[in-house]
């Protein structure tokens, strides 16, 4: 069952290890945004938490399940040698998604990977305990409501398992906001980032799957498929009024750093 889902970024500058006492303090919004969303996933203890990662290898028509039974990562190239991950995936959960997307006929890739930063970085706040089994996934580059599609299907299988399961769309919004972003400057970007969280704050599921492309393209976003995975396993909860829950949004370096939580699940 659902217990807990949330949106977060995923800057490797939030972690103390790697960003400056200077660029901690430019990001103070999101790391406190973090550490209640930390509070909030504590209250709701899910055994396994699905995790969807723009930084995984992606494959263009399929959705990526990484299943590596033992899972690691580190962040190495961020210049952090200290900091590792140890985790277990949930073999037996990644059985059941692939029963439903076969049922489906969604295409899926399996692979086995090491976890990335969009992973990481997300679980260097949330991460309660080493106990806790993760799935991590990455979406294809097809359209939102393709990946929505993918989210349905996770959806169910998340409800009909008696566990608790939490989820996790790990992605910046437009990295394209300031003259200095590392993407260039776009006025869109901006539009972009607002119309996004509109739509997420008044649970607009249609415009958020019929947004202008060009205004996603033009972004320069990672986030807006993870997002969009998100909402779709939301909305196998038809009976649930749920609500996104804005922590935080900033975009100090130029990037879109959204943290949000989902309200309604399972004990709220």
């Amino acid at each position: 069952m659902f217990s807990f889902a949330a949106i977060t970024p995923h800057p490797p500058i939030i972690i103390p290890t790697i960003g400056s006492k200077e660029d901690i303090k430019k990001v103070k919004g999101t790391i406190d945004a973090m550490e209640k969303l930390k509070m909030e996933m504590e209250k709701k203890s899910p055994e396994t938490l699905i995790l969807i990662s723009p930084h995984a290898p992606i494959d263009f028509h399929e959705l990526t399940i990484i299943t590596n039974e033992k899972l690691s990562g580190n962040f190495l190239m961020f210049g952090d040698f200290a900091t590792n991950f140890e985790l277990e995936n949930d073999k037996n959960l990644i059985e059941e998604i692939e029963k439903e997307f076969k049922k489906e006929k969604i295409n899926y890739r399996l692979l086995e990977e090491e976890l990335d930063h969009g992973i990481l970085v997300p679980l260097f706040y949330l991460l309660e305990s080493k106990k806790i089994k993760i799935v991590p996934l990455a979406y294809s580059m097809l359209d939102a409501k393709t990946n929505f599609k993918y989210g349905e299907a996770l959806g169910k299988v998340i409800e009909k398992n008696p566990k608790k399961i939490g989820f996790v769309a790990s992605g910046d919004l437009s990295h394209r906001l300031t003259p200095s972003a590392p993407a260039g400057y776009s006025p869109r970007g901006k539009l972009f980032d607002e119309k996004l969280i509109n739509l997420l704050e008044n649970n607009n599921v249609n415009d958020f799957l019929e947004m202008d492309s060009s205004l996603i393209e033009e972004a320069g976003e990672c986030g807006f498929r993870s997002i969009a995975i998100l909402i779709g396993a939301l909305s196998v909860l038809k009976n649930k009024d749920l609500k996104f829950n804005i922590l935080s949004y900033e975009g100090p370096f130029g990037v879109g750093y959204l943290v949000a939580n989902v309200l309604g699940l399972v004990g709220s």
